[in-house]
């Protein structure tokens, strides 16, 4: 039986994809095998030595100590895509409240409550909340990964002009994406040229304050600039610096702040991104699949510290194995085995960064003397074993 911690309120149709003849999902456990989690913060959680991954229930990781996790063993996953479609549409009511000041007319319509003729009333103030219309504005998107060309090709189809931006552009986000957006290879295109920008990129040393002092001086005047993908993007003493003086018409951003509450032109939501039924549901049966397979067959995919494996499973004895991406690894690992007496009938390996990950099925058990030959090589890191049923 697996037991599996539930660090934050998780849907229920995700928790549904774990067979509770198998899995125990609860929030009190101690000694768990993995960990499903959306938002709660776990950098200073000691982590019993019994858990072996992590899925996080939607695409950012900053709230999990991702190197720790790849140092001890523990593989960390994400469900990249799964809330794409809702933070898209977030993005595209923001284009709106960037560009029509829609928050102050509401503001202004309810402070008119017990007004005579309140109709005409609220109209006489209607010019103070004018703004343009985003059709044939051109379009800035930074970053096009699952949310980013949605976002694009949503824009396209409110018949802007897209131009994206992203030296990392897959295979498969190239071929999802409308020839209609411009591919720029240079963001400083961007930032001189587009009427809006948003960003979608995910925070790393190098994007934080993507967004800064000297990126806004290169904008347009009047630009109106939309982060729906994570605050620290963003530099806020030089975002409210250019709010105040107009360079910025206005800023949407989904990450409140005293800075950003306080300047008039700012409109603050509290992370609605994914915030939606369908969204919290998909990110939930994405986790619990990413959890179900490397617990029951190995299989590593959407990680975020170790390198994705897949090795079809025949039945028989299955190591899987985690260690540093060292030369002659697989070699000692091998001969480890075949001293012992044991053959590899099937495997694969992978490696990512420091850290490889293999998988060597064998047709009998290993013996705790062989996991303890390997587990004894230099570098090396975990070693467990899935038995057939």
């Amino acid at each position: 039986m697996y037991q599996v911690k539930l660090f934050n309120k998780i849907s229920k149709v995700g928790l549904d994809h774990l067979d509770p003849a198998r899995y125990t999902c609860s929030e009190d456990c101690e000694q768990y095998d993995a960990v499903l989690v959306r938002s709660a913060k776990l950098h200073d959680t000691q982590f019993p030595a019994s858990l072996k991954c992590i899925a996080r229930a939607g695409a950012g990781v900053n709230n999990i100590p991702i190197d720790r996790c790849a140092e001890e063993g523990i593989v960390v996953f994400n469900t990249p895509g799964a809330n794409a479609n809702a933070v898209k549409e977030l993005v595209i009511c923001s284009l709106m409240l960037a560009s029509r000041d829609i928050v102050g007319g509401i503001e202004w319509t309810k402070s008119l409550a017990g007004t005579p003729d309140i109709g005409p009333a609220a109209e006489k103030g209607k010019s103070k909340f004018a703004g343009p219309e985003i059709m044939g504005k051109r379009l800035g998107v930074i970053g096009l990964g699952a949310i980013g060309v949605q976002v694009a090709n949503a824009a396209v189809g409110l018949d802007m002009e897209v131009w994206g931006y992203d030296p990392y552009l897959s295979v498969d986000g190239a071929l999802k994406m409308s020839r209609a957006i411009k591919h720029i290879t240079d963001v400083n295109e961007i930032f001189a040229n587009c009427d809006y920008i948003t960003v979608h990129v995910p925070l790393t040393p190098d994007t934080k304050h993507l967004i800064n002092a000297d990126a806004i001086a290169k904008m347009k005047d009047g630009v109106r600039i939309i982060n729906i993908a994570r605050g620290e993007l963003i530099d806020e003493d030089a975002m409210a610096a250019a709010l105040e003086s107009g360079k910025v018409a206005r800023y949407v951003a989904d990450f409140a702040s005293e800075a950003m509450l306080a300047q008039k032109n700012a409109v603050i939501m509290p992370h609605l991104g994914a915030s939606t039924p369908e969204s919290e549901d998909n990110c939930a049966k994405m986790a619990a699949f990413e959890i179900r397979e490397y617990l029951e067959k190995g299989t590593i995919r959407n990680s975020v510290n170790f390198p994705n494996l897949k090795v079809p499973y025949e039945g028989g004895y299955r190591m899987c194995m985690i260690h540093k991406n060292i030369p002659n690894m697989i070699a000692q690992i091998s001969s480890t085995l075949s001293a012992k007496g044991m053959n590899i009938e099937n495997m694969g390996n992978r490696s990512r960064g420091d850290y490889a990950y293999t998988i060597m099925d064998a047709s009998h058990e290993p013996g705790e003397d062989v996991l303890d030959a390997i587990r004894a090589i230099p570098g090396f890191i975990s070693i467990r074993v899935i038995q057939p049923e």
